[in-house]
């Protein structure tokens, strides 16, 4: 609930303020929301809470900044922008990860890769140096229709103003992926942190006005714990494209919403992502590997390995396997480094995952451990590595997203039926299989239908390479060169003479 009254400043980890056309401002009513530690169940601070009025004044300087200012067209002058503010970032980064690990509840050991330390060293960089070398015009031959002689040339052109709606689970990573490819490409930007994790967004928008020479309006962060903040930007005809991570259900509303303004769509969903293990596999390292694929940070990533699929005639063997690395799995406080899962994100979040869990008993699986509270954690959202096994297809815990360090194991008869189980599913986003031999890895990496896949451990993810799903896991893709051209009008002009 929003509360009035001044955000304090004593925290040297908040920052309460929005950015709204280059200044760090409250929110017009002073209102706040609390932002609360996972691990601690604790108010580390407040946030200003934005007002329609805010996010009207936030789609207004960035509606200004792309049509009033050169943002779209200097090539040169964005790519030394988002240099700068790469490297700006990196003087922070210290102070981002313990951000991150207080409001998140990332293990701090994930901040030094994807949670942070990535995303810093290459989701701006990448994108900026893309600017130098990406066809920005081309000819494509002159041409002699109707008798005139015409030569024609396709450009590339910004899309116009973004709304950037950015999730709570890995807030920093997402951000600067948005960010990085929206900006570079020329767009001007109104983000719109998760109230859960409003302090990562709030310090970059700080750091963007305060140390480097992206002009005003530019970027604009807009938090509020109100989600009609989110439909403000999906609704206003100024806002020209979307970009969304979060949930199936959200981005569906998106979708609708989205269509009374034409709004392009970039939207990045959930998933219930399958791992195969084929009968060649070295089962011992690769189930005992399982825990790891699916509790780290709680479970809250849309393209981690929820299912597991093993040969029947193996079945019992896997579950034993699985179970023994389960009872491993090093979970707690998220600033011992020790610690690969640590809570929940918010109560809200602890109470949806144990309702899975009540479920998937009621369903008939088997709990084979975990799905309760830790007894030896009384404060903080955390819920117990927990595995299903005697899991069948049609049981909602092997369709829905559970969002929670939930594994569940399927049995398959063959490469056929393992196939069929793994696309199974209305989602879309990731997979993997593990076998003796990475040809047939890659046989069956092609019959999946999810926009990313892993063969024996291989790790796509990366500035450089596309990410998105197919089905109800999303639309388009937030990375690589597909994603800086999904930020692009295509102008085709036509001429006659000499040009």
């Amino acid at each position: 609930m929003t509360t009035t009254g001044c955000a304090p400043t004593g925290n040297i980890l908040a920052e309460p303020r929005l950015t709204i056309d280059g200044k760090l401002v409250p929110s017009a009513d002073d209102g706040v929301f609390a932002n609360v530690n996972p691990a601690t169940e604790e108010v580390i601070g407040q946030t200003y809470d934005a007002t329609a009025y805010d996010m009207d004044r936030a789609i207004a300087a960035a509606r200004r900044a792309f049509d009033e200012t050169s943002w779209s067209t200097g090539h040169a002058f964005r790519k030394r922008c988002l240099l700068q503010l790469h490297e700006a970032l990196g003087n922070h980064r210290e102070l981002l990860r313990s951000v991150v690990v207080a409001e998140a509840g990332a293990p701090v050991v994930l901040t030094r890769t994807m949670q942070l330390d990535t995303p810093l060293s290459e989701n701006l960089r990448w994108p900026a140096e893309m600017i130098d070398t990406f066809a920005w015009e081309r000819d494509i031959g002159d041409s002699d229709l109707f008798g005139v002689h015409s030569w024609r040339r396709v450009l590339k052109e910004p899309v116009g103003v973004v709304g950037l709606i950015i999730p709570w689970n890995f807030p920093v990573e997402t951000t600067l992926n948005k960010l990085g490819f929206a900006l570079a490409t020329g767009n001007t930007v109104v983000v719109k942190p998760a109230p859960d994790t409003p302090w990562n967004a709030t310090h970059i928008g700080r750091i963007i006005a305060e140390e480097t020479d992206i002009p005003p309006g530019v970027v604009n962060v807009v938090p509020s714990a109100d989600h009609l903040r989110g439909e403000q930007l999906v609704d206003d005809p100024r806002v020209d494209m979307i970009s969304f991570t979060g949930s199936t259900a959200t981005g569906r509303r998106i979708q609708e919403r989205g269509a009374a303004t034409s709004k392009r769509l970039l939207l990045e969903l959930g998933g219930k992502s399958a791992h195969i293990v084929l009968d060649d596999a070295d089962f011992p390292s690769v189930l005992g590997r399982c825990a790891f694929s699916t509790c780290v940070h709680s479970g809250q990533g849309c393209a981690l390995l929820s299912r597991v699929l093993v040969p029947r005639s193996r079945y019992e063997e896997a579950v034993e396997l699985i179970a023994a690395g389960f009872a491993r799995v090093p979970y707690g406080d998220p600033t011992d480094p020790a610690h690969i899962q640590g809570p929940l994100v918010s109560a809200r979040q602890r109470v949806r995952v144990l309702d899975y869990i009540r479920v998937g008993r009621e369903e008939g699986a088997w709990l084979v451990l975990g799905g309760g509270r830790p007894a030896h954690l009384p404060r903080g959202y955390y819920v117990e590595p927990t595995l299903f096994a005697d899991v069948t297809t049609e049981m909602r815990i092997a369709q829905e997203e559970i969002f929670g360090p939930v594994l569940t194991v399927l049995s398959y008869e063959d490469e056929d039926d393992a196939v069929r189980i793994a696309n199974d599913s209305p989602y879309g986003l990731s997979g993997a299989v593990s076998t003796a031999s990475n040809e047939r890895g890659m046989a069956i990496a092609r019959r999946i239908r999810t926009g990313s896949f892993s063969v024996n451990g291989g790790v796509f993810h990366g500035a450089d390479a596309p990410y998105g799903g197919y089905k109800a896991s999303g639309l388009g893709r937030q990375t690589g060169p597909e994603g800086f051209e999904i930020h692009l009008e295509t102008k085709t002009v036509a001429g006659t003479g000499t040009l």
